[in-house]
């Protein structure tokens, strides 16, 4: 595909802040430079924490920012039959397998032996459930055990052989497809997870250059690494800055950032919120 698409994909959990304002304004910039296609998805595969509320926050604020996309939107949790055909895939391919561990087993494993390699999220899965014993496995699958499935990266890393990336900023990339452990691909309540869904859908939307921020740098290993196992399309990557509050943390709902709703009530305009972020030169025409 010659044409440029980005998209920005929320996970419709609380209501927008300046954080989203920047993600968003940086890939339609991106698009609109290349004369290409901006995109807007929502990943609400979080049946607990995704509201419709929060969803309509998105598509108000955003539209108040001046963005406009091509519809409908895509939500992933209208799709799982997409996730399940590349999970009967990645299967095929023996590089899943069923995980019944909780987070309590996964602790006690971990402190049982004392130490656990560790990547930049904290402790990796030690692979409790990869080394099970076969017939232990079948047992537990045969009784209706609650299990989530995961990525047996060492298996995947022998099939898909090494991989490179290409970051808009870092240039080419290696691989490391080990750096998150063996990820979750489907979660025990949900038949799809983050990385799994997020790599399907910028394929099937054709997205050729993903722009987030700096703090999924590591999952875009796991993704290069299932888009070759996966024979998927494979897009250029711009890893953008992240907004820090006073503290230098990133600006996250949970730690109360300031919502665009309220900015908004408080009587600032799309031409003030992108001052704030520095896109002051960005030409939005906005309601």
């Amino acid at each position: 595909m010659n044409q440029t698409v980005t998209r920005f994909a929320p996970s419709p959990t609380g209501l927008p802040h300046l954080g989203h304002a920047y993600s968003a304004l940086f890939g339609w910039d991106a698009a609109r430079r290349a004369g290409g296609t901006f995109l807007l998805r929502f990943e609400d595969i979080d049946p607990n924490r995704c509201r419709p509320e929060f969803e309509e926050a998105f598509l108000r604020d955003l539209a108040w920012l001046g963005l406009s996309w091509p519809q409908p939107v895509r939500r992933q949790s209208e799709h799982m039959a997409d996730y399940r055909a590349a999970l009967d895939r990645l299967s095929d391919l023996g590089v899943l397998y069923p995980c019944f561990c909780s987070r309590k087993d996964i602790q006690d494993e971990i402190a049982r032996a004392g130490a656990a390699p560790h990547g930049p999220e904290g402790p990796l899965y030690p692979g409790t459930c990869r080394h099970m014993d076969p017939v232990r496995r079948a047992d537990l699958l045969a009784a209706g055990a609650p299990h989530a499935l995961r990525l047996d990266v060492a298996a995947a890393t022998r099939r898909a052989g090494p991989l490179l990336w290409t970051d808009l900023e870092a240039g080419t990339v290696a691989t490391q497809p080990g750096i998150l452990g063996d990820v979750v691909l489907a979660r025990r309540d949900v038949a799809t997870s983050y990385h799994l869904a997020v790599t399907v859908d910028d394929h099937l939307q054709g997205v050729t250059l993903v722009t987030r921020g700096r703090d999924l740098v590591e999952a875009t290993h796991v993704h290069r690494l299932l888009q070759a196992l996966l024979d998927l399309n494979v897009p250029d990557w711009h890893h953008h800055r992240l907004l820090v509050n006073e503290r230098g943390e990133r600006l996250a709902k949970r730690d109360g950032a300031a919502s665009l709703a309220a900015l908004r009530d408080g009587g600032a305009t799309p031409d003030d919120i992108r001052r704030r972020l520095g896109m002051d030169w960005l030409g939005v025409e906005t309601p």
